[in-house]
């Protein structure tokens, strides 16, 4: 998120001599992504954040595709993914090309380990769980609704309150941001923005940790997990400033933009990274325009794949769909609303639906896990009428 944050103890000039209590270095680390060129952040370690122990043996979680082409409006009942107790095993990739993965997790129990994904930067939608994401910048608490911005090569844990949680969860192989179009040359969300930097849950309370001993780290690279353990703690930091941290966002926060006639979908848009863009569907008022047809215009993927996730409320332009639920319509298909939906909208004045929605510009591969939670037929559900 673009703008500067400054926690604990940190010197009054870069890269000079700043020491501890005891009188030892703090161990500067400079932490940021796209080289030296993206944003960053200056962290200060008691230790060097480089004393491994020990390697453990890594294994795969690499998705196994079971479609490369697909030209079929697809849907998946998201809840009916099985919950596990480990994080790591709980996350399932159901979507997948060179831009981004998107998967669902249920976990059951917080992380006794960390979890650092040095791939990619994470974007995890909560829809059903309380509890704190925990790094070394600090602590955020999350609930219902909370989207988590966590930035490549970010360590981290989740503690989670109940053994009930669900989250959709988007891998970036690049940076995820605010649009451009809602930003200034210097990075502050402007007037029109559907939100602004006092939305944004920044990490709070760092907890310095000195500890000395075995913390085992589960890192993600290149579809491996390799379990390193390290000598130090990863939360030994007793400062830090910059532009490069992990926040959380309520899709509650989103102020939706309106019209006197049905607006594009780009207005829902929230995050943006290379060839993808998300967008949170929330309440709103309907068009005010005398003849206004609420329901949305049918309209063509061509340049896009468009994955929705439903999350609450009655979405006005489909019929029979479950929270959890996530529909697939591929590029190269016109589609629109379910039969009836556009009857049904005609001088309504408000639309309570929750959903997130996400828009690959690169066609996404379709994995087993996937094929394991789809809805039979979805592609004939506009013959029915309701």
């Amino acid at each position: 998120m673009p703008f500067y944050q400054k926690h604990g103890t940190i010197p009054k000039k870069r890269h000079v001599v700043s020491r501890q209590s005891n009188g030892n270095l703090y161990h500067e680390e400079l932490v940021g992504t796209e080289g030296f060129a993206g944003m960053s952040s200056l962290v200060y370690h008691l230790n060097p954040p480089t004393m491994v122990k020990e390697m453990g043996e890594a294994y795969s979680v690499k998705p196994k595709i079971a479609i490369t082409e697909n030209l079929k409006c697809l849907s998946f009942s998201g809840f009916e993914l099985k919950p596990e107790a480990d994080y790591i095993k709980s996350r399932k990739t159901l979507f997948v090309n060179n831009d981004m993965h998107i998967g669902l997790a249920a976990p059951t129990t917080s992380t006794p380990y960390f979890f650092k994904n040095a791939d990619a930067d994470e974007m995890i939608f909560v829809h059903i769980g309380t509890g704190t994401l925990k790094t070394m910048y600090g602590n955020i608490d999350f609930e219902y609704g909370d989207y988590l911005i966590i930035p490549r090569g970010t360590v981290y844990q989740i503690n989670f309150n109940t053994e009930n949680n669900r989250l959709l969860i988007v891998e970036s192989f690049s940076p995820i941001t605010t649009p451009k179009r809602y930003r200034n040359q210097f990075g502050q969300l402007l007037e029109h923005s559907p939100f602004c930097e006092r939305d944004v849950k920044t990490p709070q309370n760092m907890e310095t940790h000195e500890t000395i001993g075995e913390f085992k780290i589960n890192i993600k690279k290149q579809g491996m997990i390799y379990p390193y353990t390290y000598a130090t703690h990863p939360f030994d930091v007793a400062g830090w400033d910059g532009y490069h941290f992990p926040y959380a966002f309520s899709i509650f926060n989103f102020e939706p933009i309106t019209g006197r006639v049905h607006m594009p979908p780009t207005i829902h848009q929230n995050f943006e990274g290379n060839n993808f863009v998300i967008c949170s569907f929330v309440p709103r008022l309907y068009d005010y325009h005398p003849d206004a047809i609420p329901a949305p215009y049918h309209h063509s993927n061509i340049d896009s794949d468009e994955l929705l996730y439903y999350v609450d409320g009655d979405f006005m332009s489909r019929n029979d769909i479950q929270k959890g639920q996530i529909t697939l319509h591929p590029g190269g298909l016109p589609h629109g609303p379910h039969p009836g939906a556009i009857e049904r909208s005609i001088g309504k004045k408000e639309t309570n639906e929750l959903a997130v929605m996400i828009d690959p510009f690169k066609p996404v591969m379709i994995t087993e896990e996937a094929l394991g939670l789809e809805v039979n037929d979805y592609y004939k559900s506009w013959m029915a009428q309701k």
